[in-house]
């Protein structure tokens, strides 16, 4: 297959044996330029070795059969006698390497480049996508043209080379700063991460950059979408950072971003909801192994009625009327909405390729899947101090975090309760298809002024150990397991399992003991479905038995904020997922449709497991326990999402949604029932999982 099209090609200057980068006269002319003005050569060179490449260039069938993605970084030279030589070639596969040889191999000879009148040998970089051919023009690297001659030129020219001001990208793509976290931010490098033989860990998220820069080229990704903008106001809208500037050691990004969104609950006595999110987002790098990111989000509004009413039942005590699901506490905003302001950001030290510090105040999540039941995204954003530690096949994650119980029971002197929660995740890729985790997972409180327990602070030793040392009503531990096995490049099967206080005789006693709390999840992913290009197709069960993550100590269930750190609809519970994305180009489109069943408390003092914030010590029975007790509520959401990216480089889209929701408890009022057709439009800088299927 020939390419159809040529692609990037990037001048980074031109060498002589005994003079510096653009020090000659005359650029090598092919016998199409011969009659080219001096000052065209350099245009008419490029178009030639694009279109003798073109003409050339037979694509190796292993790509098309690996649907392969990805680039070619290609130096030559023209040597004084005027031929071809290729210096190095950087691609996946050796037929790659081998094709650009044999094709340069077969250039035209040409008339070499000249110096003071004598012939020189010259170099060029270019870069080549594969396999999409497109061109995807780069500046001429003039600085090795602007050398100082002397100190003194060097001090003159020492403030620009300060102030660089730039795209701000290129060394964002290799820090170890984090990729925003959404699934559908997410899916568009899903497939390149997960291919057969890639030694990758998929299940920590959020990802940085650097880890992900191995297998998917952001920077030519970006690129592909910029749009041709002459004025500044159009370069920002459409293509760059409001703010960005780049220098050697160092570089720097900020940007004005924004959630705002307008809709209507067709159900719901509120003529319109709303979102109205301004924020401030910083990043940067200072040499190759610090990167911070900040931002300050204020907000207000109000949303579909049901969201609404969740908002409420987790409101926190002091007075405050909600806490805004998967954000934080909000005040009053007017008579029906919300004002929540919150902050977010973190600071990244990358001590060496095995080992790199986070330090924040942010979210994580654990897993493969849509959710996770070991630890998740859903609740608000909190303090954490995280270490990764990657070597061979393994990686290592340990999580600190700082929790809040903010119900009235849990407040002391107008302080909400604290707790703490540490963990450990080790991912070992078994085989090029196979891979597996190991989970722990400990939360305590300041009980006998213990604070900080630095017990726990140990990166390498088992909780479980630590919690009966200390008392075994001091913590509660849990642990789990993970799985993903890549059947082919294009279909990974994945799977969790999480295990409250651990107790093999009542979990395989037979008597359906309330302390047999466990969960698991089961999956797949199927990439490039039915052979239609960056479609995604997943299928997702989840299902957790009552009682898991809940405690008999007041402060020691898995939650934060009264939300979830796991599953957003704690325990008791069957669900089943599917959902859909696909990009094209700036396009997008997602969609997801959930049922599910869940077992809920019946209001009448007992604990039937799935609220895990109340105590299970107030259950029915000690055997004998079922999931989907209580009474029972079927549940049904589909939601669909279109869009258009405006901006690749901040993230921002446009968007409209819908969504359908269905909840049915079975055994109550028929008015307690909720039927919600919800419609959203508007435009957001997606920066975090917004979570509305509870």
């Amino acid at each position: 297959m020939k390419f159809t099209s040529f692609i990037i090609f990037l001048f980074i200057g031109v060498l002589s044996y005994s003079q510096t980068i653009n020090n000659y006269e005359k650029y090598p002319v092919f016998p199409a330029c011969e009659m080219t003005e001096i000052s065209e050569l350099p245009e008419c060179f490029k178009v030639n070795v694009q279109q003798a490449f073109s003409k050339l260039f037979m694509m190796p069938e292993i790509i098309e059969k690996d649907n392969y993605e990805g680039r070619m970084d290609i130096l030559f030279e023209v040597t004084k006698e005027g031929e071809f030589k290729v210096i190095f070639a950087n691609a996946a596969y050796a037929e790659l390497k081998e094709e650009v040889e044999r094709v340069f191999g077969e250039f035209p000879g040409i008339t070499a480049a000249t110096y003071d009148g004598k012939a020189v040998y010259t170099q060029y970089a270019m870069q080549v996508l594969v396999p999409s051919l497109e061109w995807v023009p780069s500046k001429i690297d003039e600085s090795a043209s602007k050398k100082p001659r002397n100190k003194l030129e060097a001090a003159a020219m020492e403030y620009d080379s300060i102030i660089n001001l730039g795209g701000g990208n290129t060394k964002k793509y290799k820090s170890g700063l984090n990729i925003p976290f959404t699934h559908q931010n997410y899916a568009k490098f899903d497939y390149n991460i997960n291919i057969v033989g890639a030694n990758s860990h998929t299940a920590v998220k959020p990802y940085s950059y650097s880890d992900v820069l191995k297998y998917y080229d952001f920077e030519t990704n970006v690129s592909l979408l910029q749009k041709d903008k002459k004025t500044w106001l159009g370069k920002k809208f459409w293509n760059e950072h409001l703010i960005a500037f780049e220098g050697k050691d160092y570089w720097f990004t900020a940007d004005v971003v924004a959630d705002l969104q307008l809709g209507k609950d067709l159900q719901s006595e509120l003529s319109y909801t709303y979102n109205n999110t301004r924020a401030i987002n910083v990043q940067g790098g200072l040499g190759e192994k610090l990167s911070f990111s900040a931002s300050i989000f204020e907000s207000q509004g109000r949303f579909s009625d049901y969201v609404n009413a969740y908002a409420e039942s987790i409101k926190p005590d002091g007075g405050n009327p909600a806490i805004v699901p998967g954000r934080g506490i909000a005040k009053p905003h007017g008579d029906d909405a919300y004002d929540y302001p919150i902050a977010e950001g973190y600071l990244s030290y990358r001590a060496s390729k095995m080992f790199t510090a986070q330090f924040g105040h942010g979210k994580n999540f654990i897993g493969d899947g849509y959710r996770s039941l070991l630890v998740s995204d859903v609740a608000s954003p909190h303090p954490f101090l995280k270490l990764n530690t990657s070597f061979w096949k393994i990686k290592y994650t340990n999580t600190w975090m700082w929790l809040k119980d903010v119900r009235p029971e849990a407040t002391a002197d107008g302080a909400y309760g604290s707790k703490y929660m540490a963990t450990h995740f080790l991912s070992w890729n078994v085989s090029k298809k196979l891979n597996v985790g190991f989970f722990e997972s400990v939360l305590w409180t300041n009980n006998n002024n213990r604070g900080f327990d630095v017990n726990y602070l140990n990166p390498i030793i088992f909780y479980r150990a630590i919690e009966f040392s200390t008392g075994s009503r001091a913590g509660n531990a849990l642990i789990g397991l993970s799985g993903k096995y890549k059947v082919s490049n294009k279909v990974n099967v994945y799977g969790q399992l999480i295990i409250d206080e651990f107790s093999s005789k009542d979990i395989f006693g037979g008597k359906k003991s309330w302390k047999n709390k466990l969960g698991y999840q089961v999956g797949v992913k199927y990439y490039n479905a039915f052979k239609v290009k960056n479609l995604m197709l997943q299928v997702e069960y989840n299902q957790v038995r009552p009682y898991t993550y809940s405690h008999d100590e007041l402060l020691l269930n898995y939650g934060h904020n009264n939300q979830s750190m796991a599953h957003l609809w704690g325990a008791n519970f069957r669900e089943v997922i599917g959902i859909g994305h696909y990009n094209y180009k700036r396009w997008y489109g997602m969609a997801k449709l959930i049922y599910g069943q869940r077992g809920l408390d019946k209001g009448d003092g007992v604990s039937y497991g799935g609220d895990i914030y109340v105590n299970n010590d107030l259950r029915p029975s000690d055997n004998g326990i079922t999931i989907l007790q209580g009474d029972t509520a079927n549940v049904f959401i589909a939601d669909l999402q279109a869009g258009y990216l405006v901006n690749p480089s901040t993230n921002l889209k446009a968007f409209i949604n819908v969504t359908q929701r269905s909840f049915s408890p079975q055994n109550a009022p028929v008015d307690f029932e909720k039927n919600t057709t919800w419609f959203n439009l508007g435009f957001r800088t997606d920066l975090f999982n917004n979570y509305t299927d509870y």
